[in-house]
Order: structure tokens, then C-alpha cells, then sequence
């Protein structure tokens, strides 16, 4: 069978490699894929990213099902337009998708449903967005309301910082439309981490836990990137805390979705606080796998994902059992020099190592052009590791980190440092 993966970057080229490994796998079509994925004999790239003409494709090419990457698509209507052609697709509809779209919905649903979270405002207007923080003090954190690409997000320590970013997001339109609106919300302290799930409209998979780094530097110091790292898994997600997670924030959203009129499929990603006391809070909802968390997972994945999608686009999710890799995958992201305000393109690649058991280069920004590969995006690279410890899967991954060269790459040196302290 051919199977269509929707997007260009690390976590499709995942998705891409770990369902490639089926023997039932004829063809896997990445639209539009990356320089990894053009590289993978198993896969193909297409030039299409208008989601009529991959329905077409889709058509043409009798392709048993897509599988959507990205949040563009998804909020854009891509599901809405293949299930109305009656093709199998695994992702959320238009109106699901604004759990991720739209950070004001998401932050109301929560609220109607019980689902804990940071208490929250949402504004258009300047002035009184800036005489809310006055009021709240700081550190508090605002968000644009739309999709901006993993970058909308300030988390200020000062006064200063929250009306900055509150004037770059409503009075200079630094987002566009997707700024258009704020959510400002109370700042929340604790350890992070993510939790995905597969949904079919009713039974629910969890996928396994892992943990994001989103600052660019070591430390968790420098900007907000769309994130520097990511290991799986994260051990603050104990057995009795998944199942809190379970009880209190998924399956009610599952059911709230439904109980508004909105059946969910896909991917769902709940990035959760976790504080020293054992509070357990939602920080957002993304409708499909984190990048770079997708890596890590995919890499620990040992069941067989063709037939696990198969099961998701059936509605038949609840007769599966996810069989994972015992060993810990740390994932280390190499960006771009400029990264994440002016990212550099076009800097040659050298130093990629093959693949092996114990790491695995998945590939993000990057495209081939006359034979070389090249920069073409702020994260370039996702180095995997595997190890049967925290330390010894970042070690597998840093000793391949160091034999890749490209001008001016960065990573941090640090990922998977909290999962060292449990």
C-alpha cells in the first residue's frame, strides 16, 4: 500500500521513516518533504501543498491513507476536504483544530469543561491588555491567539517585557492576523512536559511521554525557540500521574469536543505544568505531534505504525497495544545560525554519519540542490540517540551532534538534563 504524509519538517520525516519500516509499505509520498526524506530510498517527495491537488494526488496515485504533520493544513480544512471526497485521512477537522488555532477558544473550552488551567484573559484592545498586566503584575505570560509557528508565545519575568511583547502582538501586528487577538494568562511554575495521544473520534491512545526544551540556550536560558531538544520518556510522568493526566485533562476534552458538537481525531498534544506540590495544569493544546517530541517517540516505537494509522482512520483504535523500546531517546535539535529571529539558509551540510540501532538523524530544514545539502529553515536537524540511560542515550546523540558541520549551527549541550535528576 502507498501512504501520503502531509509537511516538510523533522516530525514528518519521522512519521515518514517509522512507517516506511512496514512490509506492507510499497510507497511512502512526503508533500513536500525535506532534503532527509528526498535522501530515504523509501520515500518520495511531491511538490504539492494545495490541499485540493493532494486529493487528487491522493486519487490518482490510489494512496490507502494521509497522514497530516503540520498545523497549517489542519486549520486550514484539510480533513473537511478529503473525508468529503471519502478519503482516509488521520487528523482533526477545521472546528477540532481550533483547539490549536485559536488559543482564546481553547482557553473557553477549558474553562466550560473543568479542565484545569492557568486563569486567563483574552484582548484586542492595547489599553486594556496593558492595564491587565499592571494589574496582574509580573511574571505573566502572553500569547498570540493565532497560529504563529511555535514563536507566539512570551513568557515575561518583567513589566517591561509583558508590554513590549503586548505592543509587538496588538499595535505593530507583528503576527498578522494571528496576533490580532491576545491571551494573557497567570505565569505557571513547575516542570513541563507533553503528553500525545492518538484519538479516533471515540477510543484513545496514549503515545509515549516525553519532554520538549524550548529555550535556545543551556540552562533554559535565551529566547523561545519551537524547541531545542526533546528525550522520551520523561520520567516526572509517573504511572500515577498518567493516569491523572488520563482522568483529568484528555478525557474530559475528548468528551467536551463531543459534547459541543466536535468529534476529535487525530493527534492530540497536551503540554502540561507539573508544580513541586503535584498540581497538574494544561498549558496548551497542539492538534498533531510536537516537534521535535515526534522523533524521540518514533524512534522508541517498535509496533508496526501502518497498522496502528489503519486502526486510527477505522475508528478501531481500542484493539491496540503499543509496543515501545525499554531504552530512553534523546532527540537534540541543530538550528540554523539567526535561529529563531533571522534564521540563515543555504549553508552547506557535511559530517552526517548513516543511520544505526543506537542513533538517527532525522532531517527538518534541509533541502538537496545539485547534489549537496544545504540549510533551508531554522531547525535543521534532529540527532536521535538511544541509550539504556538519560546519560548514555545523550551521549550516542552528542557524538554524532559533534561529527555534523554546517556554519554557525546551534544546540544545546543539555538535553535531558531533568531527566537526569529523577
Amino acid at each position: 500500500m502507498k501512504i501520503l504524509v502531509v509537511g516538510s519538517g523533522g516530525r514528518e520525516h519521522a512519521l515518514a521513516w517509522k512507517l516506511a519500516q512496514s512490509e506492507r509499505i510499497q510507497l511512502v509520498y512526503v508533500a513536500p518533504g525535506n532534503g532527509g526524506t528526498e535522501r530515504d530510498t523509501r520515500l518520495v517527495n511531491i511538490e504539492i501543498t494545495d490541499p485540493a491537488a493532494l486529493a487528487d494526488f491522493v486519487v490518482q496515485e490510489h494512496i490507502a491513507l494521509t497522514v497530516v504533520g503540520p498545523e497549517t493544513p489542519l486549520a486550514a480544512g484539510i480533513v473537511d476536504l478529503f473525508r468529503a471526497r471519502g478519503l482516509k485521512i488521520f487528523g482533526p477537522t477545521r472546528d477540532a483544530a481550533q483547539l490549536e488555532s485559536s488559543k482564546d477558544f481553547a482557553k473557553a473550552f477549558m474553562q466550560r469543561h473543568g479542565i484545569p488551567t492557568a486563569a486567563y484573559q483574552t484582548f484586542s484592545d492595547v489599553a486594556q491588555a496593558h492595564a491587565y498586566i499592571d494589574a496582574q503584575g509580573a511574571p505573566i505570560v502572553i500569547k498570540a491567539d493565532g497560529l504563529a509557528a511555535g514563536k507566539g508565545v512570551v513568557v515575561a519575568m518583567s513589566l517591561d517585557e509583558a508590554h513590549q511583547a503586548v505592543d509587538h502582538m496588538l499595535a505593530d501586528n507583528r503576527f498578522g492576523d494571528a496576533g490580532a487577538r491576545i491571551v494573557i494568562e497567570e505565569f505557571l511554575s513547575g516542570e513541563e512536559a507533553s503528553f500525545i495521544i492518538m484519538c479516533d473520534g471515540k477510543n484513545i491512545l496514549p503515545l509515549a511521554t516525553s519532554q520538549d526544551h524550548k529555550r535556545l540556550g543551556d540552562h533554559d536560558e535565551g529566547p523561545n525557540t519551537g524547541g531545542m531538544g526533546a528525550y522520551s520518556p520523561a520520567p516526572i510522568v509517573t504511572p500515577a500521574l498518567h493516569a491523572r493526566v488520563m482522568r483529568e485533562i484528555i478525557n474530559p476534552t475528548i468528551a467536551g469536543m463531543a459534547k459541543d458538537g466536535i468529534v476529535f481525531t487525530g493527534f492530540l498534544y497536551a503540554g502540561l505544568m507539573i508544580d513541586d506540590k503535584g498540581g497538574l495544569k494544561t498549558l496548551e493544546f497542539n492538534c498533531r505531534m510536537g516537534d521535535p517530541e515526534t522523533q524521540p517517540i518514533m524512534a522508541r516505537l517498535k509496533s508496526d505504525l501502518v497498522n496502528v494509522m489503519e486502526h486510527a482512520v477505522n475508528g478501531t483504535l481500542d484493539t491496540v497495544e503499543l509496543d515501545w523500546d525499554r531504552r530512553t531517546a534523546v532527540g537534540v535539535v541543530m538550528a540554523a545560525a539567526g535561529y529563531p529571529e533571522s534564521p540563515v539558509k543555504g549553508d552547506v551540510i557535511d559530517g552526517i554519519p548513516p543511520d544505526t540501532a543506537e542513533c538517527i538523524v532525522f532531517h527538518a530544514g534541509t533541502v538537496l540542490s545539485g547534489g549537496r545539502l544545504l540549510t533551508n529553515g531554522g531547525r535543521v536537524l534532529c540527532v536521535v540517540g538511544l541509550g539504556d540511560s538519560v546519560k548514555m542515550a545523550q551521549k550516542q546523540a552528542y557524538e554524532t551532534v559533534d561529527k555534523i558541520h554546517f556554519n554557525g549551527a546551534q544546540f544545546r549541550r543539555d538535553i535531558g538534563w531533568r531527566g537526569l535528576k529523577h
